[in-house]
C-alpha cells in the first residue's frame, strides 16, 4: 500500500503537506519545520501533535511518498 500525503497545492504539487496516513491512520501536520526542493525530489520535516516529527518525501520521477518517523531529540 502506497503512504498517503494530503498537500495544499496552489501552483505546484506539492507545496505544503496538511496530512498523511500512517500505519493505517490519518495524522495532522501541525507545523512544517523544514523543507527543501531538487529536481527529482521534494523534503519536508513535519510536526505533528500526536505522533512527533516526520520526514516526507515526494520522489517526483516516481510519484510516489516516503515517510519516516524522526527520532524524538527528548529521547537522544
Amino acid at each position: 500500500m502506497a503512504d498517503l500525503v494530503e498537500c495544499r497545492s496552489d501552483w505546484a504539487y506539492p507545496q505544503r503537506p496538511l496530512a498523511f496516513t500512517w500505519q493505517g491512520r490519518r495524522v495532522a501536520v501541525e507545523q512544517v519545520l523544514a523543507e527543501s526542493h531538487t529536481p527529482d525530489h521534494r523534503r519536508f520535516i513535519v510536526r505533528t501533535a500526536q505522533l512527533g516529527s516526520f520526514e516526507l518525501i515526494y520522489d517526483l520521477n516516481l510519484d510516489q511518498w516516503m515517510i519516516y518517523p524522526q527520532p524524538s531529540k527528548e529521547h537522544a
